[in-house]
């Protein structure tokens, strides 16, 4: 995937990112069968994960979905097939309130949640002495990254191996991305929709967390962080929280093996905003392809499939742990 172009069918990044989330081919042959598993957190709060049995004594790949995603996300459920024909255990745990039930602190995720992809990661270790193999896509990727960045060398007794696809590593480039044009009438619009209704039916459970009446006028990503997600987690406002949260200014001191996976072309996370080499320690490998939009990267004849990306992250992991 290092190399990978877009199908003649399918130009452009937006068309590649809306098509892997609406209209590709979802039918791998069997559909993932979860177990789902509600973890108590150390809070007092809970999040569920839905587990995916492999061959027994088999290693372990978790996936952490991206914003507003769960283990019904296109991806995933590609993950999880990718796992099944390896024979790999499967987790896919949800951050608070995305498995279909509200979460019950007044709290919610962020992507900087290091914190909360630690004890996760600590669970799913203690399951196992095999390998424990993490990916994550989109925000999860951020957070993953900022976890094995918080981690620094004990991160390795916890993974064997990370890698993020497509995460806005940058939150401020990415934010302002979504903030314009195309991506705010459509992008913003879509995650908004679930979103200001999460917060409030959060503000129902907690009266006077925030501002009612600002976050229903936020009309982008950074008004709806300035409102809800920085002040809920501890940051100042959208731009401390933005700053503090992104991947990319430590992604030199990570000290286990992790792959940055980003299309050159996604239109959430701009192509002058990603790494270069220069920039990253020696445990960490770039992918930027020029092709492959948001969580695209198309295969086959149409109407196609999203399955080569997960099979290649999962074939590098399992090849650096």
């Amino acid at each position: 995937m290092r190399a990978y172009r877009a199908p003649a069918w399918l130009p452009g990044g937006q068309l590649q990112t809306i098509w892997a989330a609406r209209f590709s081919r979802r039918d791998t042959g069997q559909a993932a069968q979860f177990v789902r598993e509600r973890w108590a957190a150390p809070d007092g709060d809970f999040i569920d994960v839905d587990i995916q049995p492999g061959t027994a004594g088999a290693p372990w790949l978790a996936v952490f979905h991206g914003l507003e995603g769960s283990s019904d996300s296109h991806y995933i459920q590609a993950f999880a097939w990718a796992a099944r024909a390896v024979g790999l255990n499967f987790a896919a745990p949800h951050f608070r309130g995305c498995s279909g039930e509200l979460n019950l602190a007044p709290r919610a995720y962020h992507s900087g949640d290091f914190e909360e992809i630690g004890w996760i990661l600590a669970r799913l270790r203690e399951r196992s002495a095999a390998p424990l193999l993490v990916a994550g896509v989109s925000l999860g990727g951020n957070a993953l990254l900022r976890w094995a960045e918080e981690a620094g060398d004990s991160a390795a007794r916890c993974a064997a191996a990370v890698a993020a696809v497509c995460s806005p590593i940058d939150l401020s480039a990415g934010g302002r991305a979504l903030a314009r044009g195309f991506n705010r009438q459509v992008y913003t619009r879509l995650f908004l929709r679930s979103m200001k209704p999460r917060a409030l039916a959060k503000l129902a459970q907690y009266p006077g967390l925030f501002d009612r009446q600002r976050l229903l006028a936020a009309r982008d990503l950074y008004e709806f962080d300035n409102v809800f997600t920085a002040p809920l987690h501890g940051f100042l406002d959208t731009d401390d929280y933005w700053a503090r949260a992104s991947a990319k200014p430590l992604l030199h001191t990570i000290r286990i093996p992790a792959l940055v996976f980003n299309a050159r072309n996604d239109p959430f996370v701009p192509a002058w905003c990603l790494p270069e080499k220069s920039e990253v320690g020696d445990r960490v490998t770039l992918w930027q392809p020029p092709h492959g939009g948001h969580v695209g990267f198309a295969a086959g004849a149409p109407p196609g499939h999203v399955l080569s990306m997960p099979q290649a992250v999962l074939g590098w992991l399992r090849e650096h742990a």
